[in-house]
């Protein structure tokens, strides 16, 4: 399928366009949300939420009787924001930690869930309610009337960061400054996780009760890694969520036997890896590139005040050829002074004047006093003569063990 083709299935193939819209939707929301909980550390929240409603969605069938998203929804969302209250008053009344609480909650409700739904499959009304759908996500079920509902929620939730985003922001890096300037700091907490409890709950029908914490955390958790700038990094993992949504729409469209939800969570997943070793300044490839590069910096300032040093006994004769034995001596034989040299020869700080012997340039020389400048400013040291007086010594104890 060319490109083409692709973009007309998706602007006019009905059931393309809803799941790619359906799909876009729940990422940009889950993205959003996701940022708080991931800044606020509760990323197996959103897990123990997504567990939680599956009870739910059996409970709002068995009463109601009804297969429309809308109850179903509503039933998943009152399980979760549920599970939550509980995990939140089972840590504040009790001694057991968050992330044992979160545990027990999930596989309480999770368990409870599984039980319904067996229970519910022998029933002749619910063989064809397509409740296990919730299990693992059926994106391909999702109609228009789904992706207007899904946008009509989301929208109202987006809306609600927005308007609290600036106590959203406060309670997500310093809770306890933001209840010692009067907020309600337990009000704004709930209320943010109701919202991460809708994000989560108009996406089961789409990516499935076990793998929406996925869609909660790793958006985020890939946008972290592009900025420093909270407004910025939502942006972003709006955008990422999107672009997984889409791009799981695509790929089980095109491919045969493939599932929405899974390639969605591999998408968004292929982003978050890729994120984590590319993105500027967090990337760990980055991060090695800027550590090799700031080894070669420093090896390049060492044999440079090395060679000062040596040079200062043999003032009378600035082009005195020292032994690359004595640098290597000096750099305790830590290796890369011969390329180090070479480094400086091509930046013309030092020369060659014997095979083995090298000394300082002009330059050389007024770039190795102006870095023991940077030195002397930052050490404070009150005695200029101080780092001279050692590097002479050490030269001295070179040429005392036969070094030189």
């Amino acid at each position: 399928m060319d490109i083409l083709s692709l973009f007309n299935d998706l602007l006019f193939n009905y059931t393309l366009r809803s799941v790619a819209l359906g799909t876009a939707v729940i990422g940009a929301i889950s993205g959003v949300l996701g940022c708080f909980a991931l800044l606020r550390k509760q990323s197996l929240l959103g897990d123990a939420i997504s567990h939680a409603a599956l009870p739910g969605v059996v409970l709002a069938f068995i009463i109601t009787r009804s297969r429309s998203s809308i109850i179903l929804m509503i039933g998943a969302a009152l399980a979760g924001w549920l599970a939550t209250l509980l995990i939140q008053t089972v840590v504040s009344n009790t001694r057991i930690k968050e992330d044992s609480a979160l545990g027990l909650a999930l596989s309480v409700f999770f368990g409870f869930g599984l039980m319904l739904l067996s229970f519910t499959q022998r029933m002749t009304t619910a063989r064809q309610a397509g409740l296990d759908r919730f299990l693992f996500g059926q994106a391909a079920a999702i109609i228009e009337r789904d992706v207007i509902v899904m946008t009509i929620i989301g929208t109202l939730a987006l809306l609600a960061v927005a308007l609290y985003w600036k106590e959203f922001k406060l309670i997500s890096f310093d809770p306890a400054y933001a209840a010692s300037i009067g907020y309600p700091v337990r009000s704004l907490s709930i209320g943010l996780t109701t919202l991460m409890v809708i994000a989560i709950v108009i996406g089961l029908q789409t990516v499935g009760v076990i793998l929406m914490s996925a869609m909660l955390v790793a958006p985020a958790a890939a946008a972290r890694q592009w900025t420093d700038k909270l407004s910025v990094m939502v942006v972003i993992a709006a955008a990422f969520g999107a672009m997984s949504g889409v791009g799981g729409a695509i790929v089980s469209a095109t491919s045969t036997g493939l599932s929405t939800g899974p390639v969605i969570v591999l998408i968004i997943s292929t982003i978050t890896i890729l994120s984590m070793l590319l993105a500027p300044n967090r990337g760990l490839v980055w991060r090695w590139f800027q550590r090799q590069r700031n080894q070669q910096r420093l090896q390049l300032e060492m044999v440079l005040a090395d060679l000062h040093s040596l040079a200062q006994q043999h003032r009378d004769n600035p082009a005195y050829g020292h032994d690359v034995a004595v640098l290597k001596t000096m750099n305790h034989f830590q290796g890369g002074v011969a390329y180090t040299l070479k480094a400086l020869e091509a930046q013309a700080l030092a020369q060659q004047v014997h095979p083995g012997k090298w000394a300082l340039t002009a330059k050389g020389w007024e770039e190795a006093e102006r870095l023991q400048q940077i030195r002397w400013r930052e050490s404070d040291s009150d005695d200029p003569t101080s780092v001279d007086i050692h590097s002479e010594t050490k030269t001295e104890l070179i040429r005392a063990g036969g070094v030189a």
